[in-house]
């Protein structure tokens, strides 16, 4: 039996709503470098703002965390994090790959999710117990557990020296049937639908990971982080197939996986 139906149309809802704002901005939008030099545009401050309203006005006791300064106590142990435009490179570019994301956590733990690409037209949703959907179709993950079958999703190379045997990983990487790096959302929704096997974020926050945990948990992907916890509070986490879960502990925890 699931609990947050309400909670996910609501999110669902707002998310179509953020993806179309965030589409009808696009052409010619610039960026600015925030304190950390990742860009921000006024579409992602104008997405946030039109997400927050939204939930406020829905769910008024729960709190708030938006990548983009929202942030709310609340008093019901909930809160919704939220991250407007999710790839603000891409979208700045006017590459499809941006996403809108955000997540339900109730007592500390994900319990819903949306992960909208509007330029793809996809819209991944979840809710805890509820199983994980595209456009209203179950997905799933693979069952390859082949280096030589499977596809490697990885964030950033300029992240790399984050990642516990980053001296092996171009030659581990170089193995793999194709390697892919098309953004954070965009990649982890490849793994929870079975197109690809593995994505590797070292270097991310709260925002960027909740919906995708909650997406894989009940997709039937394995989420969990290089210390081999699962919180999206680690700054880095593995979204990957079953069969790939043994090894990528082993190889991302302490780097005693040899070359598979």
């Amino acid at each position: 039996m699931t609990h947050w139906n309400r909670e996910l149309e609501v999110a669902v809802a707002v998310a179509r709503r953020a993806g179309e704002l965030a589409l009808a901005w696009q052409a010619g939008i610039e960026a600015e470098s925030k304190s950390d030099h990742s860009p921000v545009t006024a579409a992602d401050r104008e997405c946030e703002r039109l997400i927050v309203e939204t939930l406020v006005a829905e769910f008024p006791a729960d709190g708030l965390l938006g990548e983009e300064g929202a942030s709310k106590t609340g008093t019901s142990r909930r809160r919704w994090i939220i991250d407007p435009i999710d790839g603000t490179r891409d979208y700045v570019r006017g590459n499809p790959l941006f996403a809108n994301l955000l997540a339900l956590e109730d007592q500390g733990e994900v319990v819903v999710g949306v992960v909208n690409l509007p330029g793809l037209g996809s819209l991944y949703s979840a809710q805890k117990g509820g199983g994980a959907f595209c456009n209203g179709t179950p997905i799933r993950p693979s069952e390859k557990s082949e280096i030589g079958d499977s596809v490697l999703c990885f964030s950033g190379f300029p992240k790399m020296r984050k990642m516990p045997s980053h001296d092996t990983f171009l030659e581990w990487a170089a193995q793999f049937w194709a390697v892919r790096g098309l953004g954070g959302a965009a990649d982890a929704m490849m793994v929870c639908s079975g197109q690809a096997e593995i994505w590797i974020e070292p270097s991310a926050a709260p925002w960027d990971f909740a919906a995708l945990k909650i997406m894989a948990e009940e997709s039937g992907a394995s989420y969990f982080n290089f210390d081999g916890g699962s919180t999206i509070d680690a700054g880095n986490c593995v979204i990957c197939a079953p069969g790939w879960e043994p090894h990528m502990r082993a190889r991302l925890m302490d780097g005693s996986a040899p070359l598979k």
